[in-house]
């Protein structure tokens, strides 16, 4: 999977809304490589085609992901962000498929065990909801907490990964 951190793509944005169990996703490349997967908002939807064989891959991709038959992406990705941003992205591409972790320990693993609202923060600026999977990230106790998607979408990917999930 190629990862982009410092894209500098906007002028070859391309724009893609796919259907999805909880709604419409709104995805969107830069320069060939995915920077978007996020629930769509309604906003307006403007873009070139310049990244439309990525964006069609992506969609084969999360369909085959929400069908259960795919466990992670292999898609280049550029998020853009900041260096912490990019640091905390990073670690959650290692969080596997049906495993969760709380706020914390995701702090920890970045060397920032006092910054846990930051983490956090981090996680709910992702732009890459499902790809770069922050619905796998808990708070403390295993509570479903905060996702820029809504709760609804975090509790029916983890149960996707999970069946069984128990939510707190």
């Amino acid at each position: 999977m190629g990862y982009c951190f410092n894209p500098g793509l906007e002028e070859d944005r391309a724009v893609l809304l796919h259907k999805s169990p909880f709604g419409i996703l709104r995805l969107e490349a830069c320069g060939g490589m995915l920077c978007v997967c996020r629930r769509y908002d309604g906003a307006g939807v403007s873009g070139g085609c310049g990244g439309q064989a990525v964006l069609m891959e992506a969609a084969r991709q999360l369909d085959e992901y929400f069908a259960g038959t795919r466990r992670g992406f292999d898609l280049p990705l550029c998020p853009g962000g900041t260096a912490f941003q990019q640091e905390v992205w990073r670690e959650l591409l290692r969080i596997p498929y049906g495993a969760t972790v709380t706020y914390g320990l995701l702090a920890r693993r970045v060397g920032r065990p006092g910054s846990v609202r930051a983490v956090a923060g981090v996680c709910n600026a992702n732009p890459l909801a499902v790809i770069v999977p922050c619905h796998r990230v808990l708070g403390v106790g295993g509570r479903l907490t905060g996702y820029a998607g809504g709760l609804d979408m975090k509790e029916w990917l983890l149960r996707l990964e999970q069946p069984g999930f128990f939510c707190l």
